[in-house]
């Protein structure tokens, strides 16, 4: 593991990112949906007490919309922004009825929503376009799993795997979204394409919000995973927000092959820096080289350090989630899903990190928030890892 202080001062910017007016906008349009539910904030106290801290929350998405991860929230939010502002509805306005209305139909059109995805987002944008009448259109890049092609189909999406890797594919579908007039639904940006991403940021406030609802008591360490970023990014501007006076220390987690945030800050020089090479890991979500513009700018001001973890960590908690002690909730996390986990028991409970956890003051009296992502979205790989151990590359042979 290596750790890396994330630059930007932690006040000022992040107390006007996802104020609370645009957060219960946010929460509003979701709460519209008739699949809406908050998902479960599970209390692990017999593994926080195995492990010696204070106390151990883990947000559970694998309950999101029926669909298994949290990226529909910030898939859908930008999709039912983009079709209002088409029609001309204000965001307070913008509800799920409305969007799927037949006079809002006759006015906006038939719209095609395209993206590139390693499986979850993709899924959202599926699924959001099927629910609001619309087409989609999904890339997925090379070593993608075909449970997750299946699962973008069966949502409505006219889906494929590419011979390209993650970012490729980001620019591919750039590129015919441009040359066909689609609207291009990416959690990643650059100069010229931002209002789409920072929707999709705002998306995920929805689940931030809901966290601090659903607290007993403020978290003392937050872990996040990231790929392009843009998740963390939205529930670190949340957190900050809510919790002014005592803000947790946030911790951006990645893998050690995909490490763009932890190359980013460890330059200290404000800029972001990219990860190179097939960046094979089984945390498939977390494999992106290049950090959102937004989310990066965004997190210097709201997240203190960037953590980087082996794919052992992630496979170790996947089982340990699974098998839980005592009465805790069992909780089923993909291998994305379960970094954040992995990540903080990977600094408490082996000697070799003992250094990273006190720079960052892990420690007796810490409250850990953790958020899986996903659940099982591979079942085959699943098994594969809680059942057999295997978890080297994303290409393992069963025992």
């Amino acid at each position: 593991m290596k750790l890396a202080k994330m630059p930007g001062e932690k006040t000022g910017d992040s107390l006007r990112l996802l104020t609370k007016e645009t957060v219960a906008d946010t929460m509003r349009f979701h709460a519209s949906f008739p699949q809406y539910a908050p998902t479960p904030l599970r209390d692990l106290r017999h593994l926080a007490e195995a492990v010696g801290v204070h106390r151990m929350f883990v947000k559970d998405e694998s309950f999101r919309f029926g669909l298994n991860a949290f990226k529909v929230l910030g898939s859908s939010y930008a999709m039912g922004r983009y079709l209002a502002r088409r029609a001309g509805l204000n965001v307070s306005d913008t509800t799920y009825e409305k969007l799927t209305s037949k006079a809002f139909r006759d006015a906006c059109g038939d719209i095609t929503f395209i993206t590139a995805t390693d499986g979850n987002h993709g899924r959202g944008v599926a699924w959001t376009a099927h629910e609001l009448g619309q087409r989609s259109v999904v890339y997925m890049p090379k070593g993608s799993r075909p449970e997750r092609l299946e699962n973008i189909r069966a949502a409505g999406a006219e889906a494929s795997i590419t011979d390209l890797k993650y970012d490729d594919v980001v620019r591919m579908a750039s590129k015919q979204a441009e040359e066909n007039g689609w609207v291009l639904v990416q959690d990643t940006a650059w100069p010229g394409y931002e209002e789409i991403p920072g929707w999709i940021i705002t998306g995920y406030g929805t689940m931030a919000a809901e966290i601090v609802e659903e607290l007993p008591e403020p978290p003392t360490h937050v872990f996040l995973q990231a790929g392009v970023g843009s998740m963390a990014a939205g529930v670190a501007a949340v957190l900050k927000n809510a919790y002014p006076e005592n803000p947790p220390t946030i911790i951006v987690v990645e893998p050690t092959t995909a490490d763009c945030f932890y190359r980013s800050a460890a330059a200290d020089d404000g800029k972001r820096h990219f990860a190179e090479g097939d960046m094979k890991t089984i945390m498939a979500g977390l494999a992106c080289g290049e950090p959102c513009s937004l989310a990066w700018d965004i997190l210097t001001h709201t997240s203190d350090f960037a953590l980087t973890c082996e794919d052992f960590t992630a496979a170790d908690a996947m089982r340990i989630l699974g098998a839980p002690l005592g009465d805790d909730s069992r909780i089923i996390s993909g291998e994305s899903g379960a970094s954040g986990v992995g990540a903080a028991l990977a600094l408490l409970c082996r000697p070799e990190n003992k250094a990273i956890a006190d720079e960052i003051g892990l420690g007796k009296d810490s409250t850990i928030l953790c958020i899986s992502t996903e659940g099982a979205t591979d079942r085959e790989r699943y098994r594969d890892i809680t059942w057999h151990g295997a978890f080297a590359t994303p290409e393992v042979e069963r025992a």
